[in-house]
């Protein structure tokens, strides 16, 4: 074991490796704490839409959206199913894949419900852009003002 209170012991090489891993070390600690720091940014983000579309959808606690287990009872319900299907998630694998094909259908409804095509709930199938579109397409329904289409008849020229 090397004693790193006299580091002339260590000789050119030893201090080049010492340094190469601290770096290394302290760009892997970085990284962890921006990966950190940006899925609490997408957590946080996603929270605050589905809030958003629980309050204008009037269900009862929109606060279910920023308690990880309660924000997929609160999107199946939305969605129309009954609550009790989250459960399908303890069922590994199969479980797993029941409650995605559940909640992509509920989306699908809470989409249509907010006027807004249900196939954007598709976009997390998507591969590699799926997550970001479906990201832009939540941020669209939570917060978009709705078009209110003008319908003008036109004036028949004499």
């Amino acid at each position: 074991m090397m004693n790193l209170s006299n580091l002339t012991e260590i000789g050119p090489e030893g201090f080049q490796n010492l340094v190469l891993g601290g770096t290394l070390g302290a760009l892997l600690g970085v990284a962890i704490i921006l990966g950190i720091i940006f899925a609490l940014a997408i957590y946080v983000y996603t929270a605050i839409a589905w809030q958003t579309i629980a309050m204008r959808q009037g269900y009862k606690h929109p606060w279910f959206a920023w308690i990880p287990f309660l924000n997929l009872v609160m999107i199946l319900e939305l969605g129309g199913f009954h609550w009790a299907w989250v459960f399908l998630i303890l069922i590994p694998v199969l479980g797993w894949i029941a409650i995605f094909v559940l909640s992509i259908i509920a989306i699908w409804r809470i989409f249509e419900k907010e006027k807004y095509p249900g196939w954007f709930s598709l976009a997390p199938i998507i591969p590699k852009a799926g997550g970001i579109l479906f990201l832009i397409a939540l941020g669209f329904v939570a917060w978009k003002p709705k078009v209110k289409k003008k319908i003008t008849k036109r004036k028949k020229e004499k």
